[in-house]
């Protein structure tokens, strides 16, 4: 429970920033151009509002919606997700959106993502200037990687170290390391030292290599005892730091990679138990194991209820020296703006997935976006995941989806090329087919997080 709440907190606290700063983009031009915003809200408020405050003497209503799904800047003279379609039969008013030239509605509407967008930037360099950047260099992995059976019949080998991808230099371990497996035509790795190119088969998918059980591939890391708990399942056996586990139940077990496989096929065993012998039968395994003076012993250990032996895993910081860098203020704008860019880069790529089946199934709503926080509360990685989510917020805004800034945008641009407006009843029908585009895809980000959580998918 602990956790969750600190997820939530961490998440509500990221949301309410970023929509009060996109929302803050369209006010902050509309007070601009003369554009009178009749309401300013965080979260949505149907039927009701937790808070509300007029200013003496002001055109707009502050408050706080109690429905976390947004924010709302209603501007005056336009056809919005409100339907307000009372106010546009009314004689066309100089304060009012609507009246205004193009160029100045288009900034208006391009306020919010443009706010978004520019503060990703600026939290990625504040973040770079204050903790710098660490990261694990692909080409310092000289154990390699571990890959799995698909991998292995493209060419891959246990330990080869990832160099190269289209003739590009592999640079830090991340998820791009699997983008460019995925999109690359050939890949070169170090073998006994040796370079081997392996051409890699078209339409490689990202989704299902990261889905893949056991991985693609993962940083070969040793089955070494990093610690044990008391009173556990390992403390029983005398396992202790340092300790290397060979097999469990006859099968050889190199990397923590192979002994995670093998739990999660007890795993599914398990789950096929009708009595408490069943269980009690599959979590009774026999482990083979060596200490640090090489001597290799046998015991039989009884797991617990959820297949745990009772260790923490080494880690690729047990093995590896992080390549640090450190940036200057000035510097630091720069370095941040690349970085910025480089995960949208990444995030767009990523798209061309969500028409495929796989893709579909792996979207995920409010419950996978708060998953993504640390389950303890860390400044860096809360400030990193408020520049990501600003920026997918910025760049699912600008999509050209009626009820969406983009949107508008879309028909902005039509005007100013035609010179034509479309029609308020094309308007307000275009919004209700957006509003509807948008329900739809929040139905189902959300019933994936609920079917993930009940083990269907």
């Amino acid at each position: 429970m602990e956790v969750f709440l600190i997820r939530l907190l961490q998440f509500m606290l990221a949301i309410s920033l970023l929509v009060l700063l996109h929302e803050g983009g369209h006010f902050f031009f509309a007070k601009l151009f003369g554009v009178r915003v009749d309401k300013f809200y965080l979260f949505f408020d149907p039927w009701f509002h937790l808070f509300e405050f007029k200013p003496k003497n002001s055109d707009t209503a502050y408050g706080i919606g109690w429905l976390p799904l947004g924010g709302y800047c209603k501007i005056a003279g336009m056809i919005d997700e409100s339907f307000d379609t009372e106010q546009m039969k009314q004689p066309e008013q100089p304060w009012e959106f609507r009246s205004k030239p193009a160029w100045q509605r288009l900034l208006i509407m391009i306020g919010g993502v443009l706010v978004n967008f520019l503060l990703a930037l600026f939290i990625y360099s504040m973040v770079l200037f204050h903790w710098g950047d660490e990261y694990m260099s692909v080409k310092d992995m000289s154990m390699g990687f571990k890959f799995n059976t698909e991998a292995k019949q493209i060419g891959f080998q246990d330990h080869d170290i990832l160099y190269a991808y289209d003739g590009k230099a592999f640079d830090r371990y991340d998820v791009d390391v699997f983008r460019h497996l995925a999109d690359a035509k050939t890949v070169t790795v170090k073998r006994n030292g040796a370079d081997v190119t392996i051409n890699m088969p078209e339409e490689m998918s990202l989704i299902t290599m990261l889905q893949a059980d056991p991985a693609f591939a993962r940083p070969f890391i040793p089955a070494e005892v990093d610690s044990v708990f008391a009173d556990t399942p390992a403390s029983k056996i005398g396992l202790k730091k340092g300790d290397k586990i060979l097999a469990i139940n006859n099968k050889p077990v190199d990397s923590w990679n192979e002994f995670v496989y093998q739990v999660g096929v007890l795993s599914d065993v398990l789950s096929t138990a009708k009595t408490s012998a069943d269980s009690l039968k599959t979590r009774t395994v026999q482990l083979v194991y060596s200490s640090g003076d090489e001597a290799v012993d046998t015991a039989k250990v009884v797991l617990t209820p959820e297949l745990m032996l009772g260790v923490t895993q080494t880690t690729l910081a047990n093995y590896y020296q992080p390549t640090t860098l450190k940036y200057g203020f000035f510097e630091s704008f720069p370095a941040g703006i690349k970085y910025g860019l480089g995960v949208l880069r990444g995030y767009v790529n990523d798209l061309k997935y969500v028409a495929t089946a796989d893709g579909a199934k792996s979207l995920g709503g409010f419950g996978a976006i708060g998953s993504l926080f640390p389950p303890v509360w860390d400044w860096m990685m809360f400030w990193r995941m408020t520049a990501f989510l600003s920026i997918i917020l910025a760049f699912m805004n600008i999509l050209p989806i009626p009820a969406l800034d983009g949107g508008h945008v879309l028909f902005l641009i039509y005007e100013m090329v035609t010179g034509r407006k479309p029609s308020e009843n094309f308007m307000i029908k275009a919004e209700y087919v957006g509003f509807t585009i948008l329900i739809i895809l929040m139905v189902v980000a959300n019933l994936n997080d609920i079917l993930r959580w009940l083990g269907y998918m």
